[in-house]
């Protein structure tokens, strides 16, 4: 038999046989023994076999098959990669098979698909055209692409040999699950492709780790990447059910909560469009960060269930799985070798999520880590002797790192399990990192050319622990020698800075790291060493003030006493004879009184020098600064818009940048443009492919420039009201479901979504509206329409479940709601509508239905902020300060079609300097509103705290840090700039058409 060039197979020929329904007809079979290298063709020979049974059960035919060679190489279609899956034969075959089961099952009220992934030349070898007919379409790039009834067949078996559901019924929960693996068994096939074909290519591998991973829905994502939305459509019509109905069944899955992780899940799909060897790691929450409930109290959190009915997009790899270790100790062994023994370990299990990307077959990988323990672990003798706690206690504490994403942090059980997590997936991902690159390397290993294959980006401070342990495992377990180890770590992990609060450059206490990661802690003070020996080489032992300042500033170990050796170059006398004429000189006499009175030291032209200590605060505690770690050991460190990384270079880390300035570098964020348009806004996308005369603007966001010579072509913008219409219009249907609000689509429709924070300043826009309605009840009816346009103020978005103040702000915005919403003077002149439970999928009905959308952060505190590009994709007008990517945007837009208000980033520190002298004086506008929300016209609840943050001059939680009263003027009357722009509908659309040409960055 003939084998592929380069392989060698160990071939014969078995006989394998079968009882059908005739006893007397058995099956016959010849296929590949082979000799352990490549299973992807004992796979395929197996399942032309286990087909011919099923066939010969159902028809009683007698199946005699030959085998072939064939190539076991991967399947891309694009760019590049042209490899062959399988064989002419081999797909004849497997067509063959599947048109004469589906044919029989068809019959019998049964259906079963087999998807194979074959070249149009190959189909085209064979001489049956009717079984190519029969199953597949072909697509322009020589690809299988199934039709509505291949499709159905999918559907079908996996609803009947898939189950997860009772079989009596096809409802949509049972339609969802089976489409959705329908799906999966494409993705999987090219996933597999992609990974065969990365492993055989061993090019440089990225991999994204991020504690986020906001996804969202995946199927309507997916079958929009494969281009099959028509024919699965059409397929589920078929079955009874329609598409939108099907895919609204799906949770979100609830891995992520804000701007943070929605990046890292387009960074995903961008880089799989691009066809870049990549994987994302992240951790498989059970319970996510909770799910929002909106009651009279305000916001209240229940766990989120995303899992109960099982995930249909992951693959369980029982067979990648690493350990993980916590507490033990550290031994050093007679060569000077050190180990970590002892102490608490656990499994980290890989599950693992198909990423397909847009109009390729390159389909990239999210591992996910779940964590456990063996039932070696669970104490059957104390479970038997009714001690339940006891029994299951090591199972307990190992699974519960992966129940909750950001457990409260107030208490040292909370501080532990956070940093339980964020080494779990450091060290886990760091485990199967080493382990490909190991394999892919082979006989011809070396540690060396780790940085040339390995590319590390954090996403974040969250997964700092990289560093230290990739140094680990580099010294401890493969034996290489500090120097060598970290010029390859320092090569290899990469920093991206998101804000500039100080909660997000995280320290931890040394003492927990030193009771949770005691090896990690020798290896994060050696890194402290060579920081401090890089501080004094750059600045002298001479200035020994600037030095103690440089290294209070800049140490990854803070108020940690130096190292011996240091401390010893750097302790000088008090007085030093002069040697420099600009030093001050001392003319009188001197004297200097011992302790014991008895010694007089006279001293004349000497410089007297304040004696400079090095030594700790005993009353502040000492901790490990993540930031700076992850700078140091990096070889990059990026901001995310260009205003934020000007504040990272200047301030954040100006002392770093400094010393390193080629390590500093912007990337703006951006967002993927299938998603946050093509798909969920298919009128809007449909309108700018006829006016563009292309849909390339899907993978090349540069040609909606071509928009901007017809905005104010009046049919244009007649289509683009009408799809703005029909968006509003399910807007309005989902506020409905959601709220119980009706709203009137004639309104304008003006949206803040986000995290809920005191920097975002949804604070600022309910005193807004409060003003807003406060005024209107002062004007009669004529006076209010004539002054006001309609507006519905939407808000969404999760407060931390430890954060106060967040939550008070909810309670304040929906309590505004049920006062609002419910006066008759008022009616659809003004509506409040928060909505519960803000995530991907809410997203994606809010923003192509919003007309004004509100990014109106504090100045230098939004790094980039994401949604403001989703709603500027979708033609959303917006008002903001210049912050994050708004300064980005509004270059796009031009600042004639922005509205802009606020301080702006070089007067924050000054006017909190005022603020602190008494200095500021509050417009009576502001005054005003306060006190009208203190008149209790809103409720009963006390908003005591939550004005009294406004007021006074200093203190915790007082002073108004984020500058709510200081832009309350100029945001009110912005916002009467808007209210005159959307009376003019022409001018409005012009704008709208304006804004959706801003380009983003993610492809």
């Amino acid at each position: 038999m003939a084998t592929p060039k380069g392989h060698e197979y160990e071939c014969q020929e078995v006989e394998l046989g079968c009882v059908g329904r005739r006893r007397n007809h058995h099956l016959f079979i010849s296929f590949i023994l082979f000799n352990g290298r490549d299973f992807s063709q004992f796979v395929l020979s197996l399942s032309i076999f286990l087909i011919s049974v099923v066939l010969e059960r159902e028809s009683g035919e007698r199946v005699t098959m030959a085998a072939s060679s064939f190539s076991a190489t991967s399947y891309i279609s694009k760019s590049s990669i042209a490899d062959s899956s399988f064989s002419s034969e081999h797909s004849k075959n497997l067509l063959l098979l599947k048109f004469k089961l589906s044919r029989r099952l068809r019959s019998r009220g049964r259906n079963f698909s087999v998807t194979n992934v074959a070249s149009r030349k190959q189909l085209q070898k064979s001489p049956d055209q009717s079984v190519q007919k029969e199953t597949t379409d072909t697509s322009d790039n020589g690809i299988l692409v199934p039709d509505s009834k291949s499709v159905i067949s999918s559907i079908k078996y996996h609803a009947e040999f898939t189950p997860s559901f009772s079989p009596e019924k096809f409802e949509l929960p049972k339609a969802y699950y089976a489409t959705a693996e329908s799906v999966r068994d494409m993705l999987i096939t090219n996933w597999n492709a992609t990974y065969n074909f990365h492993e055989k290519m061993n090019a440089k591998q990225a991999y994204y780790l991020s504690m986020e991973f906001l996804q969202g829905r995946a199927l309507l994502n997916a079958i929009g990447n494969l281009e099959l939305s028509g024919a699965y459509a059409e397929a589920l019509r078929k079955l009874g059910h329609d598409l939108e109905d099907v895919a609204r069944q799906e949770p979100d899955a609830a891995l992520g909560n804000g701007g943070l992780g929605r990046l890292a899940s387009c960074f995903l799909d961008s880089l799989a469009t691009l066809n870049y060897p990549a994987w994302g790691y992240g951790l498989r929450y059970k319970y996510g960060l909770f799910k929002q409930l909106i009651t009279k109290d305000g916001q209240e959190e229940v766990a989120e269930n995303w899992l109960e009915m099982g995930n249909p997009w992951e693959v369980p790899r029982n067979d990648v799985s690493y350990p993980v270790k916590f507490y033990g100790e550290v031994v050093k062994g007679p060569d000077g070798h050190k180990t970590w023994v002892g102490g608490e370990d656990i499994m980290a299990v890989a599950y693992d999520v198909p990423i397909p990307g847009y109009k390729t077959k390159t389909t990239i990988n999210l591992r996910l880590w779940s964590t456990k323990v063996g039932p070696e672990n669970f104490n059957l003798n104390a479970f038997n002797n009714g001690d339940h706690p006891k029994a299951y206690e090591a199972l307990k504490r190992a699974e519960k790192i992966c129940y909750i994403l950001y457990p409260g942090d107030e208490s040292l059980e909370g501080k532990t399990l956070r940093l339980k997590q964020q080494y779990t997936l450091c060290s886990a991902s760091l485990q199967d990192i080493i382990a490909r690159f190991e394999r892919r390397s082979g006989e011809s290993l070396d540690w060396n050319e780790f940085p040339e294959k390995v590319a590390v980006q954090m996403n974040d401070t969250h997964p700092t622990l990289c560093i230290p342990e990739l140094l680990r495992i580099l010294i401890d377990i493969k034996g290489l020698k500090w120097k060598e180890a970290w010029a390859i770590t320092q090569r290899t992990v990469a920093y991206t800075n998101h804000t500039v609060l100080p909660e997000a450059l995280e320290k931890w206490s040394l003492k927990l790291l030193q009771e949770l990661l005691p090896r990690h802690v020798e290896i994060i003070k050696m890194i402290d060493n060579e920081l401090i020996d890089t501080i004094i080489a750059e600045y002298g032992v001479e200035d020994l003030e600037l030095l103690k300042e440089k290294l209070k500033q800049m140490r990854v170990l803070e108020n940690i006493e130096l190292p011996a050796s240091i401390l010893e170059l750097l302790v000088k006398p008090e007085e030093i004879p002069t040697v420099d004429s600009s030093e001050k000189k001392v003319s009188e006499e001197v004297t200097e009184t011992s302790e014991d009175d008895d010694i007089k030291i006279k001293a004349k032209d000497v410089v007297i020098r304040a004696k400079v200590t090095f030594d700790p605060d005993p009353k502040l505690p000492q901790m490990v600064r993540m930031a700076n770690l992850c700078v140091v050991g990096g070889h990059a460190v990026n901001g995310v818009a260009e205003i934020h990384s000007e504040i990272v270079k200047n301030e954040v880390f100006n002392d770093f940048y400094k010393l390193w300035p080629k390590k500093f570098q912007n990337k703006t964020n951006g967002v993927t443009p299938r998603r946050w348009l093509s798909f969920c806004n298919p009128e809007l996308s449909k309108i700018i492919t006829k006016w563009t005369g292309t849909q390339d603007w899907v993978l090349n966001t540069e040609k909606l420039v071509e928009l901007k010579k017809f905005a104010d072509n009046e049919e244009l913008q007649s289509e683009w009201r009408k799809a703005k219409r029909i968006n509003k219009e399910r807007t309005v249907s989902f506020l409905k479901e959601k709220t119980g609000y009706l709203v009137s689509p004639d309104a304008m429709f003006d949206v803040q979504v986000k995290r809920i924070h005191e920097y975002k300043r949804q604070l600022l826009n309910i005193l807004g509206i409060v003003y807003r309605y406060k005024k209107m009840k002062e004007m009669s009816v004529d006076e209010r329409k004539e002054k006001f346009v309609p507006r519905v103020c939407i808000f969404g978005g999760k407060a931390f479940a430890t954060y106060v103040q967040a939550k008070r702000i909810v309670k304040f915005i929906t309590d505004v709601g049920a006062t609002v919403n419910h006066d008759p003077d008022i009616g659809d002149l003004l509506k409040v509508v928060f909505v519960p439970d803000y995530n991907v999928t809410v997203a994606e009905v809010l923003i192509p239905g919003s007309d004004l959308s509100q990014h109106i952060s504090t100045a230098g505190m939004e790094a980039s902020g994401t949604s403001n590009m989703k709603f500027a994709m979708n033609g959303c007008i917006q008002i903001g300060t210049l912050d994050g990517a708004n300064v980005e945007i509004r270059q796009e837009v031009g600042e004639e079609n922005f509205f802009l208000f606020g301080a702006e980033a070089h007067e924050i520190a000054g006017l909190r300097k005022q603020r602190s002298e008494g200095k500021f004086v509050a417009d009576p506008r502001f005054e005003e509103v306060k006190q009208y929300v203190r008149s209790g016209v809103f409720g009963t609840y006390s908003y005591d705290e939550l004005m009294g943050s406004l007021e006074g001059n200093e203190g915790y939680g007082r002073a108004d840090y984020f500058l709510v009263g200081k832009d309350f003027p100029a945001y009110i009357e912005c916002q009467e700039e808007v209210d005159k722009a959307y009376r003019d509908e022409k001018k409005w659309t012009k704008i709208f058409v304006h804004v959706h040409q801003v380009k983003q960055q993610a492809a």
